[in-house]
C-alpha cells in the first residue's frame, strides 16, 4: 500500500479532521495506520504516555487510528507564544524559541528531525496518513517547505487535497493550488475532497465536473458540513464556537464564559462542554457584563504574563471581580489557573522579559515559572471526594497556596508512577478554582460534578461521553460522502465495501 498524504488548499479548510477520518476508517479495514505532521504550529499539544509533548491534533489522530501516540507522529511542534515568535519543541522536548525569521532561516536541522521520525513510523506501521501544513502552496516558503510535498516525496505517499466550499471560492482554490506548484508535485496529487458543504449536494454536480476538469483528478467526495461530534480541533476556536455573540445565552441551559485570550491554547478542553445537550458555551473575547453566565473560565495560554496584561487592560478584572462578587463560579487551568493567583513570577524571563505580574488576586497562590517544562498524564481524585479525575499536566509554572485555600486534587499518578501530590486550589466559599489538568472535563465525574455546581438541579440523562465512539461517528459521515473505492485505488489495496 501507499501513504496517503492529506493536503489543503490553504490553513483551516479541515485537513486534521479529514485525516483523523480516514484514521479511523482504515482501522476499521484492519489496517495498521499511523499519523504523521513533520511540522505543526499550534499551542493545542498534549502529552504522550512517555512523557512526551505533541500535537493535539495528532494524538487525535493516533486515538482514531487506535494506536499508542508517539513524538515521531508529530516531530517538529511550533508553539506561538509571540506574534513572531515560537518556542520549538522537537521529537517531544523543548529545543529553542525562535522567531519566525530564524526558524526559516535555516530548516535544515528541523527537516531530518522529522524525517528521521518518519522512517521510524514506515518500519512500524502499515501505513500512515500524513497531514499536511496551511497550504500546500506556499512559493515564498516552497523551497524551505518540508511539511508537504518533501514529505509525501520520503513516505512515497499519494496527495489528496481538501478545499473548503465553506468560505468560498473553491473553484479558484483548487485550481490555483495545481497551477503554480511544480509538475512532478502535481503529479502526487491523485484526488480532491470538497470539505464543508452546506445545502443540496446535488446542486454541486456541475461544479464536480469543473473541478475534475481543472484538476485533472477525480473529485473523491463533497463533505457536508457536519455539528454534534465532538472531535478536538488542532489550532483555532472551532468554527461553529459561538464567538462574542451580542445575546444572552439561552436560560434553559447552563451557560458558561470562556475568555477568548489572544494566546489561547488547549481549548480542546471544552470540546465535550460544546457537544452538551445542557450546556451553552459562549467564548469571549470583548468585555462584558457576565451575570447572565453560571461559570466564567480562564482556559490554558501559551503566554499568561502575556494574556493576563491583555486582560487587566481591556477590563476584564473589574468584570470578573463584580461576577466573582454576585456569586458566580469562576474556574482556572493552566495559564488561566495562574492568573487567579496573586502574581506571577518569571525570574528566566520564559514569557518575555524577566520580571514579575501582579495577577488577579482570586486565589491565594503564587507561580515562579521555572526553566523546565513539566509534561504529565496525570490521575486523582477530588479531595475529600470520591469523584476520580484525570488529564494532562504540559507548565513550566510551579503554583503554591500561601493563604486561606485547599487543593483541588489528590494526585494518585503521574505518568503512570504513583505519586502522593496535591494539584490546584479552591477558595474557602468553593466559587474560584483552578487547576493544571487539561482535559479534565472529558472525565464524567468531574464534568458532572463542575455542572452540579453551577446548577444543584442538573441531573445527568445516564449518557457517558465516548470518545471512541465519536470517532465512529466522524468516519461514518465521512464514508457516506466519500468514493472509498476510489480512495482505497489510491493507495492501491482493495475496497472491502
Amino acid at each position: 500500500m501507499r501513504n496517503l498524504a492529506v493536503f489543503g488548499t490553504a490553513s483551516d479548510v479541515g485537513k486534521s479532521i479529514v485525516a483523523t477520518a480516514l484514521c479511523r476508517m482504515f482501522s476499521n479495514a484492519g489496517i495498521d495506520v499511523a499519523p504523521f505532521k513533520a511540522q505543526n504550529m499550534s499551542n493545542n499539544s498534549g502529552v504522550t504516555p512517555d512523557g512526551l509533548e505533541i500535537g493535539r491534533a495528532q494524538i487525535v489522530q493516533a486515538e482514531a487510528a487506535r494506536v499508542v501516540p508517539t513524538a515521531d507522529m508529530n516531530p517538529v511542534l511550533l508553539k506561538p507564544n509571540k506574534d513572531t515568535g515560537s518556542q520549538v519543541v522537537l521529537q517531544g522536548t523543548v529545543a529553542a524559541n525562535r522567531s519566525a525569521r530564524e526558524y526559516f532561516g535555516n530548516t535544515r536541522i528541523w527537516a531530518e528531525a522529522a524525517f528521521e521520525s518518519l522512517e521510524n513510523l514506515r518500519h512500524q506501521h502499515e501505513m500512515l496518513v500524513i497531514e499536511g501544513a496551511g497550504s500546500c502552496a506556499e512559493m515564498n516558503l516552497y523551497e524551505r517547505d518540508f511539511v508537504n510535498f518533501r514529505t509525501a516525496k520520503k513516505a512515497d505517499a499519494a496527495v489528496i487535497l481538501v478545499a473548503d466550499i465553506d468560505r468560498g471560492g473553491v473553484f479558484a482554490q483548487v485550481a490555483g493550488t495545481l497551477s503554480i506548484i511544480p509538475p512532478e508535485d502535481r503529479a502526487l496529487v491523485k484526488g480532491v475532497i470538497v470539505n464543508r458543504f452546506r445545502g443540496d449536494a446535488t446542486l454541486f454536480d456541475d461544479g464536480i465536473r469543473i473541478i475534475e476538469e481543472l484538476a485533472g483528478v477525480p473529485v473523491l467526495g463533497v463533505v457536508p458540513y457536519f455539528r454534534g461530534i465532538a472531535i478536538d480541533a488542532e489550532d483555532a476556536v472551532p468554527l461553529q464556537a459561538v464567538v462574542d455573540p451580542a445575546g444572552a445565552p439561552d436560560p434553559g441551559k447552563i451557560s458558561i464564559a470562556v475568555i477568548y485570550f489572544p494566546h489561547i491554547s488547549n481549548f480542546t478542553d471544552f470540546a465535550v462542554l460544546d457537544s452538551h445537550e445542557d450546556v451553552e458555551v459562549h467564548y469571549l473575547h470583548h468585555p462584558k457584563r457576565l451575570n447572565d453566565y453560571q461559570a466564567v473560565i480562564l482556559p490554558g495560554s501559551k503566554n499568561a504574563r502575556g494574556d493576563l496584561d491583555w486582560m487587566l487592560s481591556n477590563g476584564w478584572e473589574e468584570k470578573l471581580n463584580t461576577f466573582r462578587d454576585d456569586g458566580g463560579v469562576i474556574l482556572g487551568i493552566c495559564g488561566g489557573y495562574q492568573m487567579l493567583g496573586r502574581v506571577i513570577a518569571d525570574p528566566y524571563g520564559i514569557e518575555g522579559e524577566a520580571g514579575e505580574s501582579k495577577a488577579l488576586g482570586l486565589l491565594p497562590m503564587e507561580t515562579v515559572l521555572r526553566k523546565t517544562k513539566k509534561l504529565f498524564n496525570s490521575k486523582g481524585c477530588l479531595l475529600g471526594e470520591s469523584v476520580k479525575v484525570g488529564g494532562y499536566e504540559i507548565h513550566m509554572g510551579e503554583s503554591n497556596l500561601v493563604g486561606d485555600a485547599h487543593s483541588l486534587i489528590q494526585v494518585s499518578s503521574r505518568n503512570n508512577e504513583p505519586v502522593a501530590d496535591n494539584d490546584g486550589a479552591v477558595s474557602v466559599d468553593g466559587k474560584v478554582i483552578g487547576t493544571y489538568f487539561h482535559g479534565i472535563f472529558d472525565r464524567t465525574g468531574f464534568r458532572e460534578w463542575f455542572l452540579r455546581l453551577l446548577d444543584p438541579q442538573f441531573v445527568t440523562n445516564g449518557e457517558t461521553w465516548d470518545k471512541d465512539n465519536e470517532y465512529n461517528r466522524l468516519a461514518d459521515h465521512f464514508e457516506k460522502h466519500l468514493d472509498m473505492s476510489a480512495v482505497y485505488g489510491i493507495i492501491g489495496r482493495e475496497s472491502k465495501n
